[in-house]
């Protein structure tokens, strides 16, 4: 399954490379997303495959620090391509860390098998359940995507393909519940009070990590008028942080065997956080957002591995590797509806407050510069210097305002949530058919004391 998700990620990848229309990136970037969607779910499940969950946190520290990793040089390096050579390397860059990844699975990544037959397998896939959830969440996702930029809110356009998306969702719940005789998504899964208020919570988070890590580039952008270039290393105190706080956390984890301290102290400091970034003027000096950011990429970061344990320590036995994958899911279901949320009510106090100044009183002009906050950035560097830009980044500053105060209020949700996280213990063993070949020979060397060798 690794390298089936690896080489959709390729091919998606080298289709939007090579693609010269709308159609064809849109094409590309959907090959991508279900092969990198597949890379993200698969790295975690096969820690929790091959590590004892005590023994975890440090890895998915690392997992997590790989990820800040790649959000810090993502907006540089694309920034800098898209700048500087060709938005296509934006994609091309990929290619050597798709071989070098090819090379150390065929390489190391060598697991047992389980005994079942190709037909036994292909016949316990839920081919209903999952072709009725991936249609049913792609007709919810895309009308939340364009709602509000490619077509208003009100348009039978976003309103039909969101109806049925979330009709379906409903549908989807009813026959894995009811109907389905093995059963894409386990009820199971869901099954505890504890899994429960950790997948709302993961949603929070990621909502409103994306959140941040999109409009606060566009703040860098509009009103410092900084390159693309510099918005993202102007990012890096958020990003920065988000990696060491999961290492410290996962360590401190596997030492002590406590999670639930890192969610309560994660949700207080990114919620306090991101309150205080409602004080963001036109004018903020560099010091005062780079104060604001350090601690707010620390909450976030602690959330990234103490929520993955809760959520792991909470799952019933035989369902960890599905429990890894929702935890993934929902977290990147988050991160899709956060830029949506921030989007509508971005627009919704832009118009308002951009209605304030006479010169964007003529109508329709305050909704059509409204409209994308992406697009907003070209509109006020192209313009000169004078009351009319400043009354602009005035406005842009105090929507964002409310983006952040909603972000608050939120994370605020999840943390007093959190207070409904169980205490589970963490001595858990690996719940797991499938291990690496070398260390389940490891293991029958040790009980029998007879070596595979030996044995043949």
């Amino acid at each position: 399954m690794t390298l089936i998700a690896l080489t959709f990620f390729f091919v998606g990848t080298l289709v939007s490379g090579l693609s010269n229309n709308f159609t064809q990136m849109l094409v590309g970037r959907s090959i991508q997303g279900v092969g990198g969607g597949g890379i993200i779910a698969l790295t975690e499940i096969v820690v929790t495959d091959l590590i004892p969950m005590r023994e975890r946190g440090k890895y998915f520290g690392i997992l997590s620090s790989m990820w800040s990793l790649g959000s810090v040089l993502g907006p540089v390096l694309g920034g800098g391509f898209s700048q500087n050579v060709s938005w296509r390397w934006i994609f091309y860059i990929n290619f050597p860390f798709v071989g070098i990844s090819l090379i150390f699975i065929i390489l190391f990544f060598k697991l047992t098998r389980i005994p079942d037959s190709l037909a036994t397998k292909l016949r316990r896939i839920d081919y209903i359940g999952s072709a009725l959830f991936i249609a049913s969440a792609v007709s919810f996702l895309i009308p939340v995507t364009w709602g509000g930029v490619m077509y208003d809110w009100s348009s039978w356009r976003t309103l039909v393909p969101l109806i049925l998306g979330i009709a379906g969702l409903i549908g989807f719940m009813f026959y894995e519940t009811y109907f389905a005789a093995d059963p894409m998504i386990p009820v199971t899964v869901f099954a505890t009070r504890t899994a429960v208020v950790s997948y709302i919570e993961t949603v929070l988070h990621g909502l409103v990590l994306w959140c941040g890590l999109y409009y606060l580039p566009l703040y860098f952008e509009t009103v410092k008028e900084y390159s693309p270039i510099l918005s993202g290393v102007a990012l890096f105190p958020l990003s920065f942080t988000v990696a060491p706080s999961a290492v410290v956390v996962g360590v401190i984890t596997t030492l002590t065997g406590k999670y639930r301290w890192s969610i309560w102290k994660g949700f207080f400091l990114s919620t306090l956080v991101m309150g205080l970034l409602a004080i963001l003027k036109v004018d903020s000096s560099v010091p005062a957002w780079i104060f604001l950011m350090l601690p707010a990429g620390v909450g976030l970061g602690m959330l990234f591995p103490g929520l993955g344990f809760a959520i792991q320590a909470s799952a019933l036995k035989g369902h960890m590797s599905m429990a890894v994958a929702m935890f993934s899911f929902f977290r990147a279901f988050g991160q899709a509806i956060g830029v949506a949320i921030g989007g509508v009510i971005f627009q919704n106090r832009m118009v308002a407050k951009l209605r304030k100044y006479p010169e964007f009183s003529a109508p329709g002009l305050a909704e059509k510069l409204s409209k994308d906050a992406a697009v907003l950035v070209q509109v006020v560097r192209g313009m000169p210097e004078g009351p009319q830009k400043m009354h602009l980044k005035e406005a842009f500053t105090g929507s964002l305002r409310f983006v952040w105060i909603v972000c608050c209020v939120l994370l605020a949700v999840g943390g007093l949530l959190s207070v409904f996280t169980a205490s589970y213990d963490l001595n858990q063993g690996i719940d797991s058919e499938q291990t690496l070949v070398e260390k389940k020979d490891r293991n029958a060397t040790v009980e029998t004391g007879v070596t595979p060798s030996q044995k043949a």
